[in-house]
């Protein structure tokens, strides 16, 4: 009876698969409430081991609308975030939307790689302490919004960009929570729409991926509770070692798989 729930929920997978894809949801869903980034590099990271990349991709977006809009509506001063950031968002909406209809005519592979050595490349130059040049002014936000817009529509994961700038500027972790929730939020309903279009993204795929939505949600708050209780400075540090890792994971499995 529950093998067949099984095959009606998440079609060609075993039910032992069934419940390590549960797994990396909850951890998914935990690292994005704790960093406000992640569900989509998490999920692709211990996914891909186990399905095809593209499977992956499909049952991640629903839990990626989701969870970025309910991070920014309990967000703090989003009128103001939207003010801010404005000029980012509509530059990764034009972006990621453009790059996400052509998913397939790019290497997965590469893609990969590249995102994990610009992840580990962040990572270690902000832990030794050095400061990447980038201000206030809305040309960075542009440019930021664009490379963000071509990874995430290359891989679903637009985060490395949007955190290099928002630690580079020194962002406070609440705000920091509220500026991600944003900027992700308003960028997967562009990234959903070229992959429907390009044809990674089916109706009966967006249904099937709802089974994950629930576990991602569970681990979502139990990283939000961590987070109230972890200091500025462990969450920055936590953040720049979750993206090193991140990043070794992704070369490896871009190294693997190409």
């Amino acid at each position: 009876m529950f093998d067949k729930v099984v095959d009606l929920l998440i079609p060609d997978f075993d039910t032992h698969i069934f419940f390590i894809i549960m797994i990396t949801f909850y951890v998914a869903g935990a690292v994005k409430g704790f960093l406000g980034i992640g569900l989509p590099a998490a999920a692709m990271a211990l996914l891909t081991l186990f399905i095809n990349p593209l499977d992956a991709i499909a049952l991640i977006i629903v839990p990626i609308i989701f969870t970025n809009a309910l991070q920014f509506l309990r967000s703090e001063n989003r009128k103001q975030t939207v003010i801010e950031y404005k000029h980012c968002a509509a530059a990764l909406i034009v972006s990621i939307f453009v790059t996400s209809m052509f998913i397939k005519s790019y290497p997965s592979a590469l893609i990969t790689v590249s995102i994990g050595i610009a992840m580990v490349a962040f990572s270690i130059n902000t832990l030794v302490g050095v400061k990447l040049p980038i201000g206030p002014r809305n040309g960075w936000q542009i440019t930021i919004g664009i490379a963000s817009g071509i990874l995430g529509g290359l891989s679903s994961i637009w985060s490395p960009p949007v955190a290099m700038y928002l630690l580079a500027r020194e962002v406070p972790k609440e705000k920091f929570i509220a500026a991600t929730g944003f900027l992700f939020f308003v960028g997967s309903f562009p990234l959903a729409l070229g992959y429907y279009l390009s044809g990674i993204l089916t109706i009966n795929i967006i249904l099937k991926s709802l089974i994950g939505l629930i576990v991602v949600l569970a681990g979502f708050r139990t990283g939000e509770i961590l987070r109230k209780r972890v200091p500025q400075d462990i969450f920055k540090k936590f953040v720049l070692w979750s993206f090193l890792i991140m990043g070794l994971r992704l070369i490896a499995t871009g190294v693997l798989t190409g």
